[in-house]
């Protein structure tokens, strides 16, 4: 194939960025022994009760097109669980199905931003914001998040800032991927403020929302929410995944939460890209949400001391920048100067573990490794006493090669 045929391609699909993540997965995929702490999931399959709902279904011969919107007994169990969740009553003509969270992303992207408009998303950011935005021929503006002894924080004020006539929207995940940055009510209410000042969309990415870990963040047993402060008529697309709670990453099934009144747009992009979500999915998705808080609950449980394990390890790499995530399941660290895509492979190579470079989520990750700590504490432990070495010697590396700073 020339490359003129590749230029004959329309721009934004030239454009869509190339995962840096994936590219990490791909050198180190078939590594022996290697644990793979590079992706957002963990180690546990889809509960039995979860898969045996898709097999009934299945054996009923649910194998034919369906409501675009998704079947209407699984958006009354979307809204019976976040209605519970969320302490207020949410009728099932907000929630539309959609083919995973990114089918969500993209859908809510689509409604809210084209061609010459931007959308701000604060960063480092799950690369998918971007992507789904550079596709649809959107530019996505990255507002660094500052890094302090207290973790990422969000100033709102560069956030402001970087606001212009062509922004149409804020990005927003919380818990975030990968800091695990989470914000407070107050935070939310003030971003809600600026977006309602301004005229702007909110697509909110609250998928880590059971994920957890600090109290100043924490509003009952979820993380705080743009629902806690929204009014009826805000501009707010709620982006949600089955994926992370109910160990379903390969399921693809999620949803977007948006106004009844978007209804027929939301359809109509639905029918353009997916054509509906499988029945049988669904109703596996019904069994995960009215019978799965036992199995959220263990997740949970495993999040708390995977976190807690490997912030005792990366204690013990002098010079690492890190602090434990108040949210989320990952730990995002940083050797200062080092090339991440290449330490990725270094540890690969020396450690057999697998973990995601820190330039996979936008400028702002210069330096830094994303690991996901959702997964068994035996593994967990193995890994990180492959991994400490590595990063030791990196940090006695990068300290030997920087330049002697002499005072007069």
């Amino acid at each position: 194939m020339t490359d003129d045929t590749i230029e004959s391609l329309r721009i934004e699909a030239r454009r869509a960025p190339t995962s840096g993540i994936v590219d990490t997965v791909n050198y180190g995929r078939l590594v022996p022994g290697l644990i793979p702490l590079w992706v957002g999931e963990g180690d546990l399959p889809t509960p039995a009760f979860i898969a045996e709902a898709a097999t009934r279904s299945l054996a009923a011969g649910e194998t034919f097109y369906t409501w675009q919107r998704g079947v209407p007994e699984l958006r009354a169990a979307i809204a019976r669980r976040m209605s519970a969740i969320y302490g207020r009553t949410l009728s099932p003509e907000r929630f539309f199905v959609t083919s995973g969270g990114m089918h969500a992303v993209q859908i809510a992207m689509r409604m809210v931003a084209g061609a010459g408009e931007e959308v701000i998303v604060p960063t480092p950011a799950w690369p998918n914001f971007a992507g789904a935005l550079t596709v649809s021929g959107a530019t996505p503006v990255e507002v660094p998040m500052d890094p302090s002894p207290e973790g990422f924080s969000l100033d709102l004020a560069k956030l402001e800032a970087a606001i212009t006539p062509r922004t149409r929207a804020i990005a927003l995940n919380s818990p975030a991927n990968p800091t695990g940055w989470t914000a407070t009510r107050a935070e939310l209410g003030a971003i809600l403020e600026i977006a309602r000042a301004r005229g702007l969309w909110i697509v909110a990415d609250e998928i880590y929302h059971r994920f957890v870990f600090d109290a100043r963040v924490r509003e009952g047993e979820r993380a705080a929410s743009f629902h806690d402060v929204r009014r009826e008529g805000d501009r707010i697309l709620f982006v949600q995944t089955l994926s992370k709670n109910y160990a379903m990453t390969g399921w693809r099934i999620g949803w977007l939460e948006a106004d009844p009144e978007l209804g027929q747009t939301i359809e109509n992009l639905i029918q353009y890209s997916s054509s509906g979500t499988p029945v049988f999915v669904q109703r596996a998705a019904v069994a995960a949400l009215d019978h799965g808080e036992g199995f959220v609950a263990h997740q949970i449980a495993r999040a708390v001391e995977g976190r807690a394990l490997v912030s005792q390890a990366l204690a013990r790499v002098p010079g690492l920048t890190f602090v434990p995530p108040p949210g989320a399941f990952y730990a995002f660290f940083g050797l200062p100067g080092a090339d991440a895509p290449a330490l990725a492979r270094r540890i690969v190579d020396e450690a057999r573990i697998g973990l995601a470079p820190g330039t996979a989520f936008g400028a702002g990750g210069a330096g830094f490794l994303r690991l996901c700590f959702a997964r068994r504490a035996e593994d967990l432990a193995a890994a990180m006493e492959r991994l400490v070495p590595v990063l030791n010697a990196a940090a006695a590396e990068g300290e030997r090669s920087r330049p002697v700073q002499v005072r007069a």
